[in-house]
């Protein structure tokens, strides 16, 4: 992971892959977390890594809430309403059926505000320059969120408002506990991912841009962001500070693809743009995408995160990959190199 992420200390800022505040926020077999010494001694090796090659990171806190299994976490996990997730849900035993989750408790939920800020701290302790809080993706904040996975009749469900309470909530915790110009707030509008269906998507997220935007965070980022979509233009007119796009890029990974979406968003409004699978592939995306050199394809999505190097720290950067003739078919010997 240290190498994976000094690969990669071009980006102008690395958001490291979702690490848990706490235990029963874990959703899969051996993702991060941050709740423990541990935990931050580890993530201080990758952090160290980074910035001897001259990178930095934020550190992305996410809580999966109903995506999570007793056979991973050992603790039976918790959601806004007892909606379990409509699918199954891999384990260290394999597939299996999603389980119902606990409604959160108002216990619960002060609990899990505070086991975030507690991140955050701990984040900083590892040498991360901020953290990105996750809201996105249908994990527990946008739970909180979507209609269909929160049937709360207390202050935290039913209207808009009430709905981005928990968000607005552990954004303010972790902004109290690091200082808002260390913390990101990443959503996904219209996102049906884990089976979330938000309703009033167009709603959901000014309302919720509305009470942080004076807070001063260091950002708001948006995934599979659609410039043409209502709701980008409502959050980029009613949002103070930097708006990060990600943009939408299908299965078109080329070069040509990713300048071409990201320069839309940025006409739009973005002032950052965030990119993921092509910089799995890419170590050396920035140089490439300045050059027009051609992509690594993303190889079979098997090998993303199976263990070992393969998939993972074995992508070529173009001072890795020697003179070819011209009429190589290799997508990734092909284009300008780079001493």
């Amino acid at each position: 992971m240290a190498a994976y992420y000094a690969q990669r200390a071009s980006a102008g800022l690395i958001v490291a892959e979702a690490a848990t505040p706490n235990a029963v926020g874990q959703t899969y077999p051996n993702i991060t977390a941050v709740h423990s010494a541990r935990h931050v001694a580890g993530w201080r090796r990758v952090t160290d890594a980074v910035r001897e090659a001259g990178g930095q990171m934020f550190l992305q806190l996410q809580h999966g809430g109903r995506v999570g299994h007793p056979a991973t976490s050992g603790l039976t996990p918790v959601a806004p309403s007892p909606v379990p997730l409509p699918e199954t849900i891999f384990t260290p035993d394999g597939h299996r059926p999603a389980v119902v989750p606990r409604e959160m408790t108002a216990e619960d939920i002060r609990t899990t505000v505070a086991d975030f800020a507690r991140a955050a701290h701990n984040a900083l302790d590892a040498g991360f320059e901020g953290v990105e809080v996750h809201s996105a993706n249908g994990h527990l904040l946008h739970q909180f969120l979507s209609a269909n996975t929160n049937l709360r009749t207390d202050g935290y469900g039913g209207s808009v408002a009430a709905r981005v309470r928990f968000t607005t909530e552990v954004v303010e915790a972790v902004a109290a506990e690091i200082g808002p110009e260390r913390v990101g707030l990443r959503v996904s509008p219209g996102s049906t991912v884990n089976g979330i269906a938000e309703g009033e998507t167009e709603e959901i997220y000014p309302a919720l841009a509305q009470r942080l935007r004076g807070l001063g965070l260091a950002y708001l980022h948006l995934v599979h962001a659609d410039p043409d979509a209502p709701v980008f233009g409502k959050l980029r007119a009613g949002w103070p500070g930097v708006l990060i796009g990600n943009p939408v890029l299908g299965d078109e990974l080329t070069t040509d693809a990713v300048r071409r979406a990201s320069e839309r968003l940025l006409a739009a409004g973005a002032d950052l743009i965030a990119l993921g699978r092509p910089f799995l592939a890419n170590p050396d995306l920035v140089a490439r995408l300045r050059l027009g050199a051609p992509l690594n394809p993303v190889r079979d999505r098997y090998f993303m995160y199976v263990g070992g190097a393969t998939g993972y720290t074995d992508y070529p950067a173009l001072k890795e990959v020697t003179a070819q003739p011209s009429s190589s078919s290799s997508d990734a010997l092909d284009g300008p190199r780079v001493a």
